[in-house]
């Protein structure tokens, strides 16, 4: 008796951080918009450059070049932020740029190593190889949903 894998594709938004290529659930994208001057908030986190507000939701926004200790962010006209839905919290990263839309199979698809430092295991789900590309898949409801950035919305109401 033969047993067939259904084969189990995922579909992610990759987008740039410095040399390295990333890989989130397009699931999670509520929208990209170009990068706008934020409102600063006093006492927040270097990583959260401030809010805005979208349509009525005041909105955190999160430079990621920061938040991973990556070199000092340089905002120009690729630079975007990525509004991100989960469930009841709307966030927005700063990345680099945006590259596409791709799905990856299970086959593309390795375990992630434990990198250590700002990146930990716990919001890696795993590498995605294509071709000559490999993006960094990171849980981003997890990495979103971690205490620091809780905390900062306490502090802000939302």
């Amino acid at each position: 008796m033969t047993t067939t894998t259904e084969d189990f594709s995922r579909e992610v938004l990759a987008f740039k951080l410095g040399q390295e290529e990333y890989g989130i659930d397009i699931l999670a994208v509520q929208e990209i918009r170009g990068y706008e001057p934020v409102t600063r908030i006093a006492n927040a986190p270097d990583f959260i450059k401030g809010v805005v507000n979208l349509r009525g939701v005041i909105v955190p926004i999160v430079d990621m070049r920061i938040k991973f200790n990556l070199a000092d962010p340089t905002y120009d006209s690729t630079t975007v932020v990525i509004v991100l839905n989960l469930g009841k919290k709307t966030v927005g990263m700063v990345v680099d740029s945006v590259s596409d839309v791709t799905n990856l199979t299970n086959e593309q698809i390795r375990p992630a190593p434990d990198l250590g430092g700002a990146l930990s295991a716990d919001y890696l789900t795993g590498l995605g190889t294509l071709d000559e590309r490999t993006l960094i898949l990171v849980d981003i409801v997890a990495l979103m949903s971690s205490a620091e950035l809780l905390g900062f919305d306490d502090r802000i109401g939302a």
